[in-house]
């Protein structure tokens, strides 16, 4: 497969998974600067990675979730909690999740993983309100 072929596939996941409003506005914010990384993702994560046989897109939002925590990569982390849903995770799951965080990553990512998933939920819930 080309690496044209690679972007337009990887674009297509990454609007499946992450929806259409946070892809435009990357892709709006495309500069010279970060153009090549922007494709390099695109390429590589959301098509060589995310589009891979093995693991469910659900399986992979775990995993996605799980490794930011570990990480405190909150800014990350927000955008894949917000995504999971996308990928038929519930609250009860990231819930779940996080509890065990707890016992790997440590109580302290868990406890601001938790503040910021319940954040997100908010603002989820507060868009669907306002229809």
């Amino acid at each position: 497969m080309d690496d044209k072929t690679r972007y337009e596939n990887g674009l297509k996941t990454r609007r499946a998974v992450l929806g259409d409003a946070h892809v435009d506005r990357a892709t709006a914010g495309i500069t010279d600067f970060n153009r090549d990384f922007q494709e390099f993702i695109t390429r590589t994560a959301w098509n060589d990675i995310w589009n891979r046989p093995g693991l469910t897109r659900r399986e992979r939002s775990l995993i996605v979730l799980s490794i930011t925590v570990a990480l405190g990569a909150w800014g990350e982390f927000r955008l894949h909690v917000r995504a999971a849903f996308n990928n038929g995770l519930t609250q009860e799951d990231i819930k779940e999740l996080l509890i065990q965080a707890a016992v790997y990553a440590g109580v302290p990512a868990a406890n601001h993983a938790f503040k910021e998933a319940a954040s997100v939920i908010a603002e989820i819930e507060a868009e669907k309100a306002k229809g």
